[in-house]
């Protein structure tokens, strides 16, 4: 059976999905980094992916509109020296990405009515304020 990388409790997305480009990382490394492909991009068809349910698949297109091509989200990761970290790194971060945009939407935050006393405080504070700087302000001419 094929590797799975775990989103949500809702779906997982199999390693047959996923499409890897390699090439030269840039930055340091000597001669190293000259010779060997290390550096990893993870391209995933979130828009053509059976594995994610229609309901996550219409909020996760909805939410990563600006970083699909086509309905294809690319990763790139080239902060580790081989090339097996790099693709741990960016299967990491594709499932977190994924888990981001399926997640569901926050609660709508139920306004309270302030209470009165809390009300004139603020206002009597408000009050005694500008009072003290029309006092300031009258000194001075």
């Amino acid at each position: 059976m094929p590797e799975q990388i775990r989103v949500r409790d809702s779906f997982s997305v199999p390693e047959s999905e996923l499409a890897w480009r390699f090439s030269r990382a840039s930055g340091p490394g000597g001669q190293h980094v000259n010779t060997s492909a290390t550096a990893v991009e993870l391209s995933f068809d979130v828009a053509g992916s059976p594995s994610i349910p229609e309901t996550l698949r219409r909020r996760a297109l909805d939410r990563l509109a600006g970083r699909l091509v086509r309905g294809v989200l690319t990763i790139r990761a080239e902060e580790h020296r081989s090339q097996l970290r790099n693709r741990e790194a960016a299967k990491a971060r594709l499932a977190a990405v994924l888990a981001e945009a399926t997640a569901p939407p926050p609660k709508k935050r139920i306004p309270k009515k302030m209470p009165r006393a809390l009300n004139e405080r603020r206002l009597e504070n408000k009050r005694r304020r500008s009072e003290i700087k029309r006092q300031r302000a009258s000194r001075w001419y």
